[in-house]
This record gives C-alpha cells, sequence and structure tokens, in this order.
C-alpha cells in the first residue's frame, strides 16, 4: 500500500468532488424528479464520502512515507494547483450532507459533518488560494505558454466556500453570527471573482496564440466553467440567506444581483461549454485517451447545474428548468465514464504507476535535426 501511493497525487480529490457534485446538483433540480433519483443520489453522496476518506488516508501515507514526491508536487506548477481541490473535496461532501445524506444519517449528523468539513474546507482553500500563487511566483516562475486552466483550481476554491455557506446561516444565533458568515461568503466571493478574472485571461490568451492545449489537457478547459456556475449559484444562494440577516435595502439587492449577474454569467458558461466541447472533438479525432483530467468534465459542469436551477427559481422561466436538466443529464453521464475509466485504470494499476518519461532521442538522430 505504501509503495502504491508514491505517486498518487491531490488531482486525485477531482474524483471525490464529480462524485458528490451528481448527488448535490440532483437536490437542486428545479424539476419534480423521478422517484428513484434521491435514494440513487444519496447512495451516490455515500460514495463520494468513503471516497474522500479513503483518499484522506491514501494521502497521509503518502506524505508519511514520500516526502520527497509530495515536496516534488509543491514545486511542480503542473501539480500544485491541484492543491485546491482537497478543499473543493471537503466542501462538495459537506454541502451534499445536508442536501441528499441526511437521508441516511439524520438531520443532527448530517449537519455536524458539514459544519467540520466546511471549515476545514474553506481554511484549507483559503491558504491554497494564497500559498500557489505564491509559489508559482516565487518557485515555480512558469512561463505564459505554459498558462492552463489548471491553474483556476486553487482560486476557486473560496467560491465553492461562498456558495456554500448560506446553507449554515440559519443554523447560527440571530444577529451578528449570522451576518457574520454571510458576509464573509460575500468576500469570499470576491476575493476568487476578482482572482479568477485576473487568471482567465492569461488562459484564454495561451488559447488563442499557443494553439490548442495537449491532448490529456484537454479536458482542463472544462474547468473554466466552474467560478462561472459556481458564482452565479453563489450569488442565488445569497439572495435566499439575506432575508432577516441584513437590512432589508441589502436584502433586496442581493435577489437582484442573483438576476443581474447569474443570466450574463450564465450565459457566457454556455458559450465556453460548446467552445470546450470542441476543443475536446478535436482531440478525440487526434487520439485523446483517458486521463484523470477527464474528471474535468464532472464538478464544472455539476456547478452550472445548480447555477441555472438557482436562476430557475429566481426567474421562473422555463428555460433556465430545460438547461438545468440537459446539463445534469451531461453531468451523470460524464460521471458514469470517468467513474468506470478510473475503475478499470485503478484495477490494472496503470492510474498509480510512474509517469512515463520521454524516450533519449539518440545523438544521430538530434545531429541529422539540427
Amino acid at each position: 500500500m505504501v509503495t502504491t501511493v508514491r505517486h498518487l497525487g491531490p488531482h486525485w480529490y477531482a474524483a471525490v468532488m464529480g462524485t458528490a457534485a451528481v448527488a448535490t446538483a440532483s437536490a437542486a433540480l428545479p424539476v419534480t424528479p423521478p422517484p428513484l433519483l434521491r435514494p440513487a443520489a444519496t447512495a451516490v453522496w455515500a460514495l463520494s464520502l468513503l471516497l474522500l476518506l479513503a483518499l484522506l488516508t491514501a494521502r497521509a501515507l503518502h506524505w508519511a512515507h514520500h516526502r520527497d514526491q509530495a515536496r516534488a508536487h509543491l514545486l511542480d506548477p503542473a501539480v500544485a494547483p491541484f492543491y485546491g481541490c482537497l478543499s473543493m473535496a471537503l466542501l462538495a461532501v459537506g454541502g451534499g450532507a445536508q442536501t441528499v445524506g441526511r437521508d441516511w444519517t439524520g438531520a443532527r449528523a448530517a449537519l455536524a459533518l458539514d459544519a467540520v468539513l466546511y471549515t476545514a474546507g474553506t481554511a484549507i482553500g483559503l491558504a491554497a488560494a494564497v500559498a500557489v500563487p505564491y509559489l508559482m511566483a516565487v518557485r515555480h516562475r512558469p512561463r505564459l505558454s505554459q498558462a492552463t486552466p489548471v491553474w483556476l483550481l486553487p482560486l476557486v476554491a473560496p467560491m465553492v466556500s461562498a456558495a456554500l455557506g448560506p446553507r449554515l446561516v440559519p443554523r447560527l444565533p440571530a444577529g451578528q453570527a449570522r451576518a457574520t458568515l454571510l458576509l464573509a461568503c460575500v468576500a469570499m466571493f470576491g476575493l476568487s471573482l476578482l482572482a479568477t478574472s485576473l487568471m482567465l485571461p492569461l488562459v484564454f490568451a495561451r488559447l488563442l496564440t499557443g494553439g490548442p492545449l495537449p491532448l490529456a489537457l484537454t479536458p482542463s478547459l472544462f474547468l473554466v466553467l466552474g467560478p462561472l456556475g459556481q458564482s452565479t449559484t453563489a450569488v442565488g444562494a445569497f439572495a435566499d440567506a439575506a432575508p432577516g440577516v441584513v437590512p432589508a435595502p441589502y436584502s433586496d439587492g442581493f435577489g437582484v444581483l442573483a438576476v443581474l449577474y447569474g443570466v450574463p454569467v450564465m450565459g457566457f458558461a454556455l458559450l465556453w461549454l460548446g467552445l470546450a466541447c470542441a476543443h475536446v472533438l478535436r482531440a478525440r479525432r487526434h487520439g485523446m485517451g483517458f486521463a484523470m483530467t477527464w474528471w474535468a468534465f464532472t464538478f464544472p459542469v455539476g456547478t452550472c447545474v445548480t447555477g441555472a436551477a438557482a436562476l430557475a427559481r429566481r426567474t421562473g422561466l422555463l428555460v433556465y428548468d430545460g438547461l438545468a436538466v440537459a446539463l445534469y443529464a451531461l453531468l451523470v453521464a460524464a460521471w458514469a465514464v470517468a467513474a468506470v475509466r478510473t475503475a478499470r485504470g485503478l484495477l490494472s494499476g496503470a492510474l498509480l504507476a510512474a509517469p512515463r518519461t520521454a524516450p533519449a532521442v539518440p545523438a544521430r538522430a538530434t545531429a541529422r535535426t539540427t
């Protein structure tokens, strides 16, 4: 077991995020769900909890017995941003505890689990949002040509806290405690939104000027949907929690913000979804095989499901009902494919093997090309 986890990186938390998203997004659907969807979603949430516990254990062994590799991950600009996934995995499982997990755990246990995971996930997310960009600037020093949507991961984690925190607001004592948590969520919304707004142009410029991403990284284009869908979900959650927590003019303003912000951002999310799908189809034609980056097809799409559902509640428009259902169908299909391929890779040992090194180029071949 100890040897097996040597190459177990933080990107594996994306599988927990995607699995939890299938469960939580089902509870947000603005239509009457099929009778079996709720128990199925609860079972999927339980699976995400088990995956989280297994990964936390495996990653603890990784740090205890392979510290050289763990430090190498932190100093690798391609791997370090995935430390944001730990925060989002904790938050996603905690949020799912209150939406669907309570059917099995009971309301009190679900609330306790959510509070613990939310607190830990938020602390780790805020730390990653500072530490990873710092390491990139001081130690990694990546070039603009290396920019990928993976760079967004540590910056999106506080947005997940912002979207899930309002659910805990009513559980706190009325007055200062509730208002403080709600406005803290608004602050995390702002810091994540502004940081993402600074990073996304670098990714878009790299895509337009540097050509398509490498085949294995092409699915990471879906990561851009994360801050878009999650921020739309967050402003809807603020509007739901604000009445009675902040004074009337501001509570009404949150309701206005939920629509005036959410509608255009969801429009851009759909534009990016089309662009990302076009790149993925091109990559498949050029031989893109399965990699753990395929989990990027899940959690970001799940945030768009909850974002569309929030707009459906606020606007009453059936088009958002249909959009939420269509995106959820896409989410379930993507999760099923990624889960099956991951299980197959684990059984074969391919996903836990050491990364392949590029073959050495013979001296003669080098001489011919120069």
